[in-house]
């Protein structure tokens, strides 16, 4: 039986030679801090065997804080443990702190890295790929829809949206919450570009109800895809009540971390579309919160934004398992520092991700550069 020797973190700082000082800041109108340079943190298991495996956790802001997590509290509980042994692992990692609130925020980001890490272990082990011990992959390449849409004007946007269409794209994701009137006015300009364009639409949770009405139903007029976060993020009843008063889905979730956070929103009526992140999830909680989410006939479109390549190849390998998937998300403006950390490139994935074969997540980590990288 192999036997988990060894536990590192590695918070992250990917900074340019001109990069500015290590800092944060809000993009108006959106609240949420983002940090000057892309941060991350990224987990390593070693066994007694030799083998090891790779995680990371969605950190895009102060990563030191789920490191220390796995310091102080994984890492005990995991030296001596069985890492093929990856549910009951988990489950018991999650217990940890469950009693004191703490089964999210940064402890769960904490377990989802591990998480992570132990699949790629385990994989490693026994020499199957991560999707196969899922159970199989449901398809061979993950469908993805492209996110982040560049530009501050409409023309910008619509050239943009242009090119993508040209390359076969037909599902973009944009970032809004200009106000109601101008909102529509892009997504209008957008389903311009092509009669089979579906255009889904982001607010991060800046409109009070009366506006994510208001622009709801706009959108229905449309056609749009989904309405992402309309309002507060904590609101499950305001969200309720947009979705109840139109037609376009509302999608939520990249801020929740396990199947008890989504559970309300399955049950209120809030989501007709759940975006999971596996950075934030782990691999565990994501197949078994799909699981749930066919009971409710709900798809989910997991989320990917500043996560780097660990993150990508297990979002892929979960996504291929997952029966009730819509799409998995793709920013291309963010995908170059991907690869920073791997010596096997992920290819952009403009269209969608083929599933790697080899064994665990089927990548191979550049280990001096995330050294090189690590600020600790």
């Amino acid at each position: 039986m192999p036997t988990i020797t060894d536990v590192e973190v590695f918070p992250l700082v990917l900074a340019g030679p001109d990069a500015p000082a290590r800092s944060y800041s809000t993009k108006p109108p959106w609240p949420s801090i983002y940090a000057s340079s892309r941060e991350a943190l990224l987990v390593k298991l070693t066994a007694d065997d030799g083998s090891f495996g790779w995680g990371e956790a969605l950190a895009p802001v102060a990563p030191e804080v789920p490191a220390k997590i796995i310091e102080l509290l994984l890492k005990p509980a995991l030296l001596g443990a069985d890492p093929t042994r990856v549910r009951p692992l988990v489950n018991s990692l999650r217990a940890l702190m469950r009693e004191r609130g703490h089964l999210g925020g940064h402890q769960g980001d904490a377990v989802a890295a591990v998480d992570v890490a132990l699949w790629d272990l385990a994989g490693r082990i026994t020499g199957l790929p991560v999707h196969q011990l899922l159970g199989g992959a449901q398809r061979d390449v993950v469908p993805t829809y492209m996110s982040g849409l560049p530009g501050k004007k409409d023309s910008e946007r619509v050239a943009y949206a242009r090119d993508w269409v040209a390359q076969g794209v037909r599902q973009v994701k944009l970032g809004l919450g200009y106000g109601v009137r101008a909102d529509l006015a892009t997504v209008e300009a957008l389903r311009g570009v092509h009669d089979d364009l579906l255009v889904a639409v982001d607010i991060h949770g800046v409109y009070d109800v009366a506006d994510a009405v208001r622009l709801g139903r706009g959108l229905d007029t449309l056609g749009a895809w989904f309405l992402e976060a309309p309002v507060g993020f904590e609101d499950i009843a305001g969200h309720a009540e947009v979705a109840r008063r139109i037609d376009t889905p509302v999608a939520i979730g990249e801020s929740l971390r396990h199947r008890q956070e989504f559970r309300p929103w399955l049950q209120g009526g809030a989501a007709a579309i759940l975006q999971p992140d596996v950075g934030r999830t782990g691999i565990t909680e994501l197949l078994d919160l799909a699981a749930v989410t066919e009971t409710w006939s709900t798809p989910l479109a997991p989320h990917h934004s500043s996560g780097l390549g660990i993150i990508m190849a297990a979002s892929i390998h979960a996504s291929a398992a997952v029966a009730n998937l819509l799409a998995y998300e793709f920013h291309s403006m963010l995908f170059e520092p991907v690869n920073d950390v791997l010596r096997t490139p992920l290819e952009p994935g403009t269209l969608g991700f083929a599933v790697p074969a080899g064994p665990g997540l089927g990548i191979e980590v550049d280990e001096d550069a995330v050294r090189a990288g690590c600020i600790r």
